[in-house]
């Protein structure tokens, strides 16, 4: 459980810097962009190892137990989180209406999963990737974010579906080969 948690540590930690401007901005000017932003990347990059090494070893520790319709309502959850995971990437109309599509859709993930896990681990894992994305759509909604003004044609955002949709049936599928669950 160590590992998973340093893992969230580090990879939420350096997450939060942008909430803390002043902070992030001496370490700019310190660092310089490039390096700044290498660091950035390298301490991301070595918690997310940490948390897929920590869910792999963590000990199945039950705290409660989801409910028996938990199931029924996660598989179909994880579809519009898909799409607007996808969002968040390509262009669209979807970021008019949505101005933080990327942490909606996890928000929607992470929620679904604690729904249908009551393990330790998966709530250390899936409640902090819930509550750091409703706290950055705050941040970021403090610091002026600002939905897309721009109109797009309906083809964009038919991407946008077919690639969600895509991905959501590729996890969907690959879900026991990838994290050792079944769910269809």
């Amino acid at each position: 459980m160590t590992t998973l948690i340093l893992g969230l540590a580090l990879f939420f930690g350096i997450h939060l810097l942008p909430s803390a401007p002043l902070v992030r901005q001496a370490l700019l000017t310190r660092l310089g962009e490039g390096p700044y932003k290498g660091l950035y990347s390298v301490i991301s990059l070595l918690g997310f190892i940490l948390i897929v090494l920590g869910m792999a070893a963590a000990d199945f520790r039950s705290l409660w137990l989801p409910p028996s319709w938990a199931h029924s309502v996660v598989v179909p959850l994880m579809l519009p989180s898909f799409i607007l995971l996808a969002a968040a990437n390509m262009p669209g109309n979807i970021k008019r209406f949505c101005r933080h599509p990327m942490l909606w859709g996890v928000t929607l993930w992470a929620a679904g999963h604690l729904l249908a896990n009551g393990d330790l681990a998966s709530i250390l894992l899936f409640g902090a990737f819930a509550l750091f994305s409703l706290f950055d759509i705050v941040s970021v909604n403090r610091r002026g974010a600002q939905p897309q003004q721009q109109t797009l044609p309906l083809s964009k955002d038919l991407m946008v579906v077919a690639v969600g949709s895509g991905a959501y049936v590729f996890f969907l599928l690959l879900h026991p080969t990838l994290f050792g669950v079944a769910v269809v």
